[in-house]
């Protein structure tokens, strides 16, 4: 049996690749090593190994790197000390095949551990454009990788257009679309039991509300405070709920919770509730019932698309991205952000849209891993 690692390393890793361990475990020859690491790890974060664990997923380690300082510094230094846990990790498992997934610093990590000790590579979500420094860790690691499994056909001709050979590309759809095929997205008595306790207003998923998700921007960190009060100031007089999750662990992100912290504590009588995390499926939930998503989350590209969720993008974190027709982007300015809410409630849901993918992409990924030909040697081919 090939034995296949999975890195997961945040909680958007756990919501892209859970299917995708599921389609592990139940392939005959594939063996599955799952080693969680970084943010997952962290209670500020969410502490995302508590969900990774209820839904029978048994990690084979657990590994702490992540640098205090929430800056550019901490990033860099935090990469650095993933390469080096990682390698240790590797080392002592010896898998066939590392998975690792999209773009942050912690998927670097793991690709540079796994291509030095000669370990074929697979790469899920290259080939996006995005702006910032995701974009470049990205296509870094499509070099480092042996396999690619885009999401989308534009991502996989840009592969082909980077040198790589066609047969390491399988435009696989993106796996965080097999969580939501696999789901009831309604707001049932069964979901509302799950529900954890909020900060903030009392809030009630019976009656409509907007879900804010701003992460910072790691080209602009210091201005992720100001970013996010353009947001949420841009809200206050709508008489929606509004659910407001906390960001994630990029540099820039203590801006951002700072900006959040304040104008909590500025405006408890409006109707603004908070959460650290949920599970995949209750995100899911979440943001298919929402009247409208506002901030800057990959999900409301991705996930929200297939959902037809209405959809305001707030800056330049994704800038380029490929999205579908439920999607509007503004600046940060919070009367360009309310009048493009406006629209967006207005209009309503829009027809989903499978850009990424139709709810296979975990047996599409299994599949291919347990019969490929494994080999550490590649060409760039034009």
């Amino acid at each position: 049996m090939r034995k296949i690692c999975v890195v997961v390393a945040s909680r958007a890793n756990y919501g892209r690749v859970k299917y995708v361990l599921k389609a592990i475990e139940a392939h005959p020859d594939l063996e599955l090593q799952l080693v969680v690491s970084a943010s997952v790890l962290l209670d500020r974060y969410g502490r995302a190994i508590r969900v990774i664990e209820q839904d029978g997923f048994k990690p084979l380690r657990k590994v702490y790197y992540v640098v205090e300082g929430e800056n550019l510094e901490a990033q860099a230094k935090s990469t650095g000390l993933g390469i080096i846990e990682l390698s240790g990790v590797f080392e002592d498992l010896k898998p066939d095949v590392v998975i690792t997934v999209a773009d942050r610093y912690e998927t670097m990590a793991t690709a540079i551990a796994a291509s030095y000790l000669n370990i074929p590579l697979a790469h899920i979500q290259g080939g996006e454009i995005t702006g910032n420094i995701d974009e470049l860790v990205r296509h870094a690691i499509t070099k480092l990788s042996h396999y690619h499994f885009p999401a989308t056909e534009e991502s996989k001709q840009r592969l082909l257009k980077m040198g790589e050979e066609p047969w390491r590309v399988v435009n696989s759809g993106c796996p965080a679309m097999d969580t939501l095929c696999h789901q009831n997205l309604d707001i049932t008595p069964e979901f509302l039991a799950q529900i954890p306790e909020f900060v903030g207003h009392e809030f009630d998923f019976t009656k409509p509300y907007i879900l804010v998700l701003q992460h910072p921007v790691t080209t602009t960190p210091e201005e992720g405070r100001r970013q996010i009060e353009e947001t949420l100031y841009a809200l206050v007089d709508r008489p929606e709920q509004k659910l407001v999750m906390w960001p994630n662990i990029d540099a820039g992100s203590d801006m951002v919770s700072r900006g959040i912290r304040v104008f909590r504590d500025k405006h408890q009588d409006c109707n603004y509730a908070y959460h650290k995390n949920f599970s995949p499926e209750i995100y899911n939930c979440v943001l298919n019932n929402a009247v409208c998503c506002v901030g800057n989350s990959s999900s409301f590209i991705r996930e929200a698309s297939f959902l037809g969720t209405p959809t305001v993008v707030v800056g330049d974190r994704q800038e380029g991205r490929e999205h579908g027709h439920n999607v509007t982007f503004c600046d940060y300015d919070r009367n360009q952000i309310a009048q493009c809410v406006e629209k967006q409630i207005a209009h309503g849901r829009y027809e989903k849209q499978e850009i990424f993918g139709t709810g296979r992409a975990g047996e599409i990924i299994a599949d291919y891993l347990a019969n490929v030909e494994l080999s550490i040697h590649k060409r760039m081919t034009y």
